[in-house]
């Protein structure tokens, strides 16, 4: 979703810093044979999430929503030399897909991928994080901010997608609307923990940045 003319968002776009090749090819080939395409990240998103990664040059990362490895790659730019990025996601078919990108990348074999439940397999992983990106079930996120907080260094960063929700979380709020609720929940919770500094930014379909403190 654009929040700014189409126009304006092109020319933001178009003085960024240019996509990879690599991401080039993954989207290209998401678009052509996996379905709902528009959950890429995308280009300007993702060389926003590079950039941040990059800033905070985190040791480990945690993905809660992998899809086809578009933001995971990104991501894992910024790693330490040492880091490690361990994403998660519950669709078996795009396993070997994620898999594919991640094994042309740099990155390789610093890349672990699970598959299943994020609440089953977070409490499994034993690491703390320097930054953790949620982008998976809206449904879920306030069950998965609670899963990942205590594991967060201070300093550290949770990264949420989608939190503007196309917005919806500024309209009136529809009975059967569970993902609506959940974020305007969740937003909520962002902004009044004491244990965190958030800010919200309105790029595509809303990116909060939240501090551990």
């Amino acid at each position: 979703m654009h929040f700014i003319p189409e126009a304006l968002d092109d020319y933001v776009v178009q003085h960024s810093a240019d996509e990879p090749e690599l991401l080039q090819q993954l989207t290209r080939e998401t678009y052509q044979k996996i379905l709902q395409p528009r959950m890429l990240s995308g280009h300007y998103q993702g060389r926003v999430l590079s950039m941040i990664s990059k800033l905070v040059q985190p040791k480990n990362i945690l993905e809660i929503g992998t899809y086809t490895g578009y933001s995971a790659l990104c991501l894992a730019e910024g790693m330490a030399p040492e880091g490690e990025l361990h994403t998660i996601d519950v669709n078996e078919e795009l396993v070997k897909f994620q898999r594919k990108y991640f094994d042309k990348s740099k990155f390789s074999s610093r890349i672990h991928q699970y598959l299943g439940e994020a609440l089953d397999i977070i409490p499994g992983l034993n690491k703390n994080f320097d930054l953790v990106f949620i982008d998976a079930d809206k449904s879920n996120y306030v069950n998965y901010f609670h899963a990942i907080i205590d594991l967060v260094n201070s300093g550290g960063l949770i990264l949420s997608d989608n939190v503007l929700w196309s917005g919806k979380v500024i309209e009136p709020l529809k009975d059967d609307d569970t993902d609506t609720k959940v974020l305007l929940e969740y937003n909520k919770l962002l902004k009044e923990d004491p244990r965190l500094e958030t800010v919200l930014l309105p790029i595509r379909d809303g990116l909060t940045l939240s501090r551990k403190l």
